[in-house]
């Protein structure tokens, strides 16, 4: 089973930018697939953004043009670049990386945008 951990969460003013970190125990790009999801207080869980095996994204609406969601291979790696970030963006991010039926998450981290 992979291990994942998150970093890079805080506290930012809205317009601002962070990067998230998501680094695993393991190799991830063996037919992984890497998400990023988020959950604000008092709402379900919702996707963010997801990078498929081949490299092809797939981000949510809200963060269209937003985000960014990449991986660096050799450090087992996948990140968050979060840029112009509003209020609403405010949540607990977690990363998952998935193989068939099989998924792992990472234990979150904290990102406050405030306005």
């Amino acid at each position: 089973q992979v291990r994942l951990v998150e970093s890079g969460g805080g506290l930012v003013q809205a317009g601002g930018s962070l990067r998230l970190s998501c680094a695993a125990s393991g190799s991830i790009f063996s037919g992984y697939v890497m998400s990023w999801y988020r959950q604000a207080p008092g709402k379900q869980r919702e996707l963010v953004a997801a990078m498929a095996v081949g490299g092809t994204t797939n981000y949510a609406d809200s963060v269209k043009g937003r985000f960014t969601i990449s991986r660096d291979s050799a450090k087992n790696t996948v990140y968050l670049q979060m840029n112009s970030l509003k209020p609403e963006d405010t949540g607990v991010y977690y990363c998952k990386s998935t193989l068939g039926t099989l998924g792992s998450w990472g234990q979150g981290t904290q990102v406050t945008v405030s306005s």
